[in-house]
């Protein structure tokens, strides 16, 4: 599996560096119309009718290379144009003329869609990634009723609908079985609701070197143990727990202790050698009422907080889960990033900065401690509200520049969770379940990246492996889980990881 993801704007250097390299487009069309037929022909029996919907650009010269490769197998094979064919220009009026077969007129389409069966198959080559405004008009029309229609649907690169960049929606979209794209995925095939509706994603090979790779710019990828698991800590034979990290976990109130306890269990069951919880006398003995292996330590004023935290014994801390939302949180962050080694910022810590973002970023700034934030969408348009509601940026896009705002590294957590640093690498995670919108999920990934802080692992590769891990847990969870089941299988991902049985 390929990792790096290309934006439309650099799928087309990428064609553009190829063919001025002495590739003909035409022969890039070719193995692509090749592979859309191969992957049609997965879905469809001799008996099958395949109507192919064109677009006036390449992805439409896809579809009509790979409706000359389907006819030459012996389909049944309809070709439908949205335009004129005069209108059509270099490749892909190559690709139409080597067809072969003429067209079916485009008033007939709607009439033939309600006629297919679920044997049949529909090839979506009408835009592709390339789409740069809404659908409207009968290019809308005949997304509609291809997704009302009962055939399964092969899209052309995207389905036509999708912007390749962001993952979104224009106007309507294509539904679709399989996507076949080509050299590398796109951002939009892994940010929903992209995600949803590209159906399985099959990569074709059509002749573009990864050569072109270095020449195309910062390039969002995956997340993939391969970024990152070589750095995962591992304990020395002779080592003892003070070398395995000591991480502090503020606490809520006595009735909000439930949130510090599942960050503090995550932390220690991902290798760390110590964690002690800090708390205000009541939530405190809650606490120590629950804990065996994990410390409590009593916390009422801020002048304790600063003592525990002049202990250089304590590499990381995680503040923010059920802490409380107010003056006394913001204190506690601005002295939690003046004194600590590492900071995990999530929650009500950044909640409680609502109002005041930039000292909170200014905090950062001064901090010479390693952050790292885990917002979910709400707490991201809090602390950010302009690029929140900003419909032209990617996930991706916003998270890399609340990274670079903030200075620390932002987890904007979700279904496609998106990692971005302040230098501006980006990793979208594609492992996980939807069972893990469950309550207490967060705090989990919280001390899952406090933990690996606070064993010395780097801001960003502490958060790509806190999400792939989390998300990796919960598919071994299964159905149902609660944030218990989560830590409770952290060994077992961890094992993976260490082992290089991780699936990459």
């Amino acid at each position: 599996m390929e990792l790096q993801l290309l934006t439309p704007s650099q799928m087309g250097h990428a064609d553009k560096l190829t063919i001025d390299s002495g590739t003909p487009g035409i022969s890039l069309m070719e193995e692509a119309g090749r592979g859309v037929a191969s992957a049609v022909c997965r879905l469809a029996r001799y008996t099958s009718t395949i109507l192919v919907l064109a677009g006036p650009g390449n992805n439409g010269g896809d579809g009509f290379v790979a409706a000359r490769h389907l006819r030459q197998r012996g389909y049944r094979v309809e070709v439908a144009l949205l335009g004129d064919p005069s209108n059509l220009r270099g490749d892909a009026q190559l690709a139409f003329e080597g067809m072969g077969q003429g067209l079916i007129p485009s008033e007939d389409v709607l009439d033939l869609l309600k006629t297919l069966n679920a044997s049949d198959v529909v090839v979506d080559a009408l835009f592709g990634a390339g789409l740069s405004r809404s659908l409207d008009g009968l290019a809308a029309q005949w997304v509609n009723a291809t997704n009302d229609s009962l055939a399964r649907v092969v899209a052309v690169d995207l389905p036509s609908g999708l912007d390749g960049r962001t993952g979104q929606v224009q106007g309507c979209a294509i539904d679709a079985d399989i996507s076949v794209s080509f050299f590398r995925a796109k951002p939009g095939h892994y940010l929903y609701p992209g995600r949803e509706l590209k159906g399985n994603l099959e990569i074709c090979d059509i002749g573009i070197r990864p050569s072109v790779l270095p020449r195309l710019g910062d390039l969002i990828q995956l997340n993939s143990p391969r970024f990152w698991q070589n750095a995962f800590p591992v304990p020395k034979r002779a080592g003892h727990k003070f070398e395995r990290g000591h991480m502090l976990v503020m606490s809520g109130s006595r009735f909000r202790t439930g949130a510090s306890r599942l960050a503090a269990y995550a932390g220690q069951r991902v290798g760390l050698g110590l964690v002690t919880v800090a708390a205000e006398e009541q939530a405190a003995l809650i606490h120590a009422a629950h804990f065996s292996s994990i410390m409590v330590a009593e916390c009422n004023q801020s002048e304790t907080l600063e003592a525990l935290l002049s202990d250089p014994r304590y590499s990381s801390v995680v503040i923010g889960p059920a802490a409380g939302i107010g003056e006394k949180t913001r204190h506690n962050v601005s002295l939690c990033l003046s004194l600590a080694k590492s900071v995990l910022l999530d929650a009500d810590a950044l909640t409680s900065f609502e109002d005041s973002a930039p000292e909170l970023f200014e905090l950062i700034d001064q901090s010479k401690a390693q952050v790292i934030m885990t917002p979910h969408g709400g707490e991201f348009h809090r602390i950010f509200p302009d690029l929140s509601i900003d419909d032209n940026l990617s996930k991706v896009e916003k998270a890399r520049e609340a990274a670079i705002r903030s200075g620390a590294v932002v987890v904007l957590k979700g279904a496609d969770t998106v990692i971005a640093s302040p230098k501006g690498h980006a990793l979208i995670n594609y492992n996980g379940t939807p069972w893990l919108a469950t309550a207490g999920s967060g705090d989990v990934l919280a001390g899952i990246c406090g933990g690996l802080l606070g064993q010395g692992m780097d801001a960003f590769e502490a958060a790509a492996c806190a999400v792939w891990s989390h998300a990796r847990a919960a598919e071994m969870s299964g159905i149902c889980l609660t944030a218990e089941d989560l830590i409770a299988k952290l060994p077992f991902v961890i094992n993976e990881i260490l082992e290089g049985e991780a699936p990459l």
